[in-house]
Order: structure tokens, then sequence, then C-alpha cells
């Protein structure tokens, strides 16, 4: 198993809740989320940073 800290740009969403999918969705694109957050918001680009810390299974 191997931890890698990623970071991903998303798209702001109409309700938290649709913007907690998206984010999980991405994340999980790149292995099992450990931990994230939102680490910046670009209001006039409606992005959002996403840092977050996925794990990956070796082959």
């Amino acid at each position: 198993m191997t931890t890698h800290f990623i970071t991903a740009e998303i798209d702001l969403q109409e309700t938290p809740a649709e913007l907690l999918e998206v984010i999980e969705t991405e994340l999980n694109k790149q292995g099992e989320p450990l931990r994230w957050a939102i680490t910046s918001v670009d209001v006039e680009e409606q992005k959002a940073t996403v840092e977050a810390v996925v794990t990956t299974v070796n082959s």
C-alpha cells in the first residue's frame, strides 16, 4: 500500500451535497482518500482547490 499527496481543482457546485459528491468521485479516481480538505476557493473562476492524502494498493 502506498500513500500519495494529491491536489485537485474542482468546479464549484450548486449545493454542498453536490460538491461533496464531485470531490469524492474525483479523489476515488486517484485512490482511496484517507483525508482531504478544500484549501482555497477562486470565486471568479468558480473553482475549489482540494488537497488530499490517498492510498493505492501495489500490485
